[in-house]
């Protein structure tokens, strides 16, 4: 274990044995763990959050492989840092679980005279994480002292339910042991942490439901992904291997969808062992393995789209989240209404659904921005994107679809410090949702920042060569206001959102300074065709969409050179 998280849980767990987890807060970690100073900016620094989710995963890694016989664990839940002291049931074998959300639901200590024991032992247990490596002495000590609290004190468990198998609606995935090709002790500690890693990352997609490790552990080898979708109710299922030569380590894995027996992506990934730590590499393959699988529009996405259970009107959930991210990836506006009405049918449905929530701001906020489908009358729709945004984040405060829809919302209401605040806040929680850093970084472009926007814009695409063309245009923007006209040009006529009527504005002003001036003619008409009362308030949509006075007065003067009817008042307030 890094020794910052070594740190990190030394000092919860001494401060919660000692009577004060209720002092163990993210500020009072950071300035006595991290060193950060008095000043510390909780907001703006999210080192707190990243560095609990990397000990979070640590843990994991530590009581499955080298931990995997101590009776007593300690976890840092999500939401907190004060560490839970948890007994580990005695029969794990004994529990059949058939779906993702059968989980060991572990009882807290009670207040009594075990916390006194308890303190013995973890004071112990948190001197041997001090250590990675111990003698044969220590493990016996450890777990003669551990079993001997865990039988003489009032720790009480729940054990795993024992469920029957529950119909999935939209991409389901079970993450199966990987496989040690190499046949040697270390291979397995490698596969096994590259089994936990993957699904702890893809666990962080909310679209996605992942099916527990104890449900990948039930398959037995051999078994095909069509006979475990019939089992489990999973559509697709992922496998991997590893080898380990010479200080060199390969990963492969690849996906199965198990209603048409195919490979529907596979990649390999290379790493050596004697320049990079386990762990990071670990992280690293994971998160790319996560990204390329799970984004919105990605492969498992993709595959469902092309197949007739996407269709079957008893999956209306996932039809609604469908539609959402066909919507967004070509902003049709033929698509705006029906998504709408998709996604307020689903929150009737599904109140506590948090991400149907996030998405559903959207749509009201394209009211607006977009002017699709307004509704008249109280609330407005900007009201309407903020109350739905603000209710996803309430229902789910981890929620990254919720929290990126209200940092949009908040942007365009012109307070881009909150929402840039909230994207920073969200990327720690999932750095592989490219959707997300996607979105983030064409509000940061849009605040002024073009080309940390763009660098963030390119990263997403490259990342996920799924992305939605909506993202292409608003790079080409980027590249536009960063004076490269070759490059804006060239995006722009990749972008394919010619059912969107801004495309043709942006495509006006790139073409006209590029000397383009029968394209720039075209897209110029087109545009008022299909908005011809945008410049009776330019000033207004310029506003709204939160634009800095500098970039302001290079749009005002782009617009006139292009030969839109811009007022002559907008023309005097830029002078």
């Amino acid at each position: 274990m890094p020794e910052r998280l070594r740190r990190f849980l030394s000092y919860v767990v001494e401060q919660a044995l000692a009577g004060h987890a209720d002092r163990i807060k993210a500020y009072s970690i950071a300035v006595e763990v991290f060193g950060r100073d008095i000043n510390f900016d909780i907001q703006n620094d999210p080192v707190v959050r990243i560095e609990a989710g990397r000990l979070r995963r640590a843990l994991e890694r530590y009581y499955l492989l080298a931990g995997g016989l101590d009776p007593i664990l300690i976890e840092i839940p999500k939401g907190g840092y004060a560490p839970r002291f948890c007994r580990r049931m005695d029969n794990p074998g004994e529990a059949e679980l058939q779906q993702s959300s059968s989980q060991l639901e572990l009882a807290a200590l009670r207040p009594s005279s075990v916390a006194l024991r308890a303190a013995q032992f973890f004071a112990l247990a948190v001197d041997w994480l001090k250590h990675r490596w111990f003698v044969g002495a220590t493990i016996a000590l450890m777990i003669g002292l551990g079993w001997n609290f865990a039988r003489t004190s009032d720790l009480t468990i729940l054990p795993a339910a024992r469920k029957e198998r529950v119909a999935v609606t939209g991409p389901s995935i079970i993450v199966r042991p990987f496989i040690n090709l190499s046949g040697d002790p270390e291979g397995d500690v490698y596969a096994a942490g590259f089994s936990e890693e993957i699904l702890a990352q893809l666990a962080r997609f909310k679209e996605l439901t992942v099916f527990g490790r104890e449900t990948a552990g039930a398959v037995p080898d051999g078994v095909s992904a069509a006979e475990i979708r019939r089992k489990f109710g999973n559509r697709f299922t992922l496998e991997g291997s590893v080898r380990v030569s010479n200080g060199r380590l390969r990963i492969t894995s690849r996906v199965l969808d198990g209603e048409t027996a195919t490979v529907i992506w596979s990649d390999a990934y290379d790493a050596d062992l004697r320049t990079s730590g386990i762990v990071d590499i670990e992280m690293n393959v994971a998160s790319k393995v996560a990204t390329a699988v799970a984004q919105p529009y990605g492969i498992l996405f993709r595959q469902m789209a092309s197949s007739r259970e996407s269709r079957l009107p008893s999956f209306e959930a996932y039809q609604c989240s469908f539609r959402f991210y066909r919507y967004r990836n070509t902003l049709d506006p033929r698509e705006h209404l029906p998504t709408r009405e998709c996604l307020e049918r689903m929150t009737v449905l599904y109140p506590d659904y948090a991400t149907g929530w996030a998405m559903l701001s959207f749509l009201y906020l394209d009211e607006d921005r977009f002017e699709l489908n307004r509704r008249p009358g109280s609330p407005t729709p900007v009201e309407r994107a903020r109350e739905a945004a603000q209710h996803a984040v309430r229902l789910e405060p981890q929620n990254v679809r919720a929290l990126q829809a209200l940092m949009t919302v908040l942007f365009l209401l012109k307070e881009p410090a909150a929402a840039l605040r909230i994207g920073n806040q969200a990327l720690a929680i999932n750095p592989n949702d490219t959707e997300l850093l996607g979105e983030f970084g064409s509000r940061i472009a849009q605040a002024g920042e073009w080309q940390r926007g763009a660098a963030l814009l390119e990263e997403a695409m490259a990342r996920n060569p799924g992305h939605a063309d909506y993202y292409v245009g608003i790079l080409a923007f980027a590249a536009y206001m960063q004076n490269d006209d070759k490059k804006a040009v060239d995006l722009i006529r990749r972008a394919d959102l010619r059912r969107f009527p801004i495309y043709y504005l942006v495509a006006a002003l790139i073409f006209a300074r590029a000397g383009l001036s029968s394209e720039a003619e075209a897209n110029r008409v087109q545009f008022l065709k299909l908005r011809p009362k945008f410049f009776d308030d330019f000033g207004s949509e310029l506003d709204k969409r939160n634009f800095t006075p500098r970039d302001r007065v290079i749009l005002i003067r782009a617009a006139i050179l292009a030969g839109f009817p811009v007022k002559s008042h907008i023309v005097d307030a830029r002078k």
